[in-house]
């Protein structure tokens, strides 16, 4: 078996790995990586396919535990990216060379194992990026700066794994670049919406929500597929509806809280979007399933950098920007609580004025 051939030659693996490691000419290795990082490499890889047989959330679970333990020590995303390749690439080479009896599906799982290591690795960076800059006192611009820098590292360290082909077109690593493009995009939205509502630019004047619903549901359903979710929309809207509202504002304000309800939402659960009238008013509703809320936390959500949930991904400037500006468009936004399902956003505007 595979965990047994890398056990049984550990010490030559661990000298053929340093040999590649030492010709790679970037990232340059450095002596710690070639004296210790190696062998634990090497370690880590063997502990997570002898958790294979359990199930694949096994494996990105201890992919992710284990970028977290490389990162503390020092080594960079870029060091781990490389080192894992390396030492597939070297049990491989050893494996057909002594002709060893490792199985096919060994060899699939093998690289699946990388691909879910690598992509652990380059999550998990992002993740202690995004904390640190939170937890500091940054200019909004420097943490928008710092943000979108780090999604275009991590998607672009995790292209040029699929590309060099340590990883494959279809699995965690793409997967990971389809994530950081997504959130680039996020940002983009999130820093010109904020910009018109901080500037007063904001230009309220006669939207057809039927056309907003409809982009929403166009864009929504693509981001609600990313992150294993579905999406439903329903409108209980007669005939053409306008409400007064900046187009560009109210679109990204929607395309937060849809987005922030994908994220916190269960994998293959479930998000709505509805639209009513109530009075001489127009609620948009966002139900997820994100489980519910501790007590006392509603309106903790609408601060800026406050964030729910065990997902900390993001800086949780969204909801705290949506507010802002759905409230520059003579709106409100509410949340309901239900306990043990999710949470129901609903933004609230007036009609047109006739």
């Amino acid at each position: 078996m595979l965990v047994e051939f890398i056990t049984a030659n550990r010490q030559e693996l661990i000298v053929r790995t340093r040999a590649k490691v030492e010709k790679r000419l970037a990232p340059k290795p450095t002596e710690r990586e070639l004296t210790s990082g190696v062998p634990l490499f090497l370690d880590q890889l063997a502990e997570t396919l002898r958790d294979v047989p359990l199930s694949g959330t096994t494996i990105e679970r201890g992919a992710a535990l284990h970028a977290a333990a490389l990162l503390s020590l020092g080594y960079t995303v870029a060091q781990v990216v490389h080192d894992y390749g390396d030492i597939c690439q070297v049990v491989t080479e050893l494996a057909d060379q002594v002709d060893a009896p490792i199985t096919t599906d060994e060899f699939h799982t093998l690289n699946r194992c990388l691909d879910n290591a690598i992509a652990g690795a380059v999550t998990e960076y992002m993740r202690l990026r995004e904390r640190s800059m939170a937890d500091g006192e940054t200019e909004r611009s420097g943490i928008f700066a710092h943000e979108l820098r780090n999604r275009i590292s991590a998607a672009q360290l995790a292209f040029l794994a699929i590309k060099s082909g340590r990883a494959p077109i279809a699995g965690s690593v793409a997967a990971v670049v389809t994530r950081n493009l997504h959130g680039i995009s996020r940002l983009i939205d999130r820093a010109l919406v904020e910009v018109r509502v901080d500037s007063g630019s904001a230009l309220r004047q006669r939207v057809h929500l039927r056309q907003l619903i409809e982009d929403a549901e166009v864009d929504g359903t693509m981001e609600a597929g990313v992150h294993g979710v579905s999406l439903s929309v329903a409108s209980l809207l007669e005939g053409e509806v306008d409400v007064d509202a900046d187009p560009q504002v109210l679109a990204g304000a929607l395309a937060n809280l849809l987005q922030n309800a994908f994220k916190f939402t269960h994998a293959g659960g479930h998000v709505s979007l509805r639209t009513l009238v109530t009075g001489e008013r127009v609620q948009i509703e966002i139900e997820d399933q994100c489980g519910g809320l501790p007590p006392g936390k509603v309106e903790e959500l609408f601060g800026a950098f406050q964030q729910r949930g065990a997902n900390r991904s993001g800086l949780g400037l969204g909801l705290f920007i949506s507010r802002k500006g759905v409230e520059s468009s003579g709106g409100v936004i509410r949340v309901r609580d239900v306990p043990g399902s999710g949470c129901i956003f609903t933004i609230d505007l007036p009609f047109y004025p006739v």
